[in-house]
């Protein structure tokens, strides 16, 4: 499992985030901020102090994370996706 060596907040709920092997990109939580431990977290002042913990995941002070299995996944097929979609360099 890859370790999350940098993450950032961003405005509207998104983070900066960058993995142990290089993937790195954006996520959107915006959709994700709901139950006891995510709703909280809607507060632009909290969500603003997002940090790693030692196991290389994302997390909160009011105890809240994220796994970074998945958000590494969704980011890799995002960065496969555009690599799909970008036309190759023609000089």
């Amino acid at each position: 499992m890859e370790k999350v060596i940098f993450v950032q907040a961003l405005e509207n709920y998104q983070l900066q985030v960058e993995f142990s092997d290089g993937v790195k990109g954006i996520v959107n939580c915006k959709g994700t901020l709901y139950g006891s431990v995510f709703e909280p977290l809607k507060d632009p002042e909290l969500f603003a102090q997002v940090g790693i913990d030692d196991f290389g995941a994302v997390y909160w002070p009011n105890g809240a994370d994220l796994a970074p299995d998945a958000m590494h996944d969704n980011l890799l097929k995002q960065q496969q996706k555009v690599a799909e979609e970008t036309p190759p360099y023609r000089a």
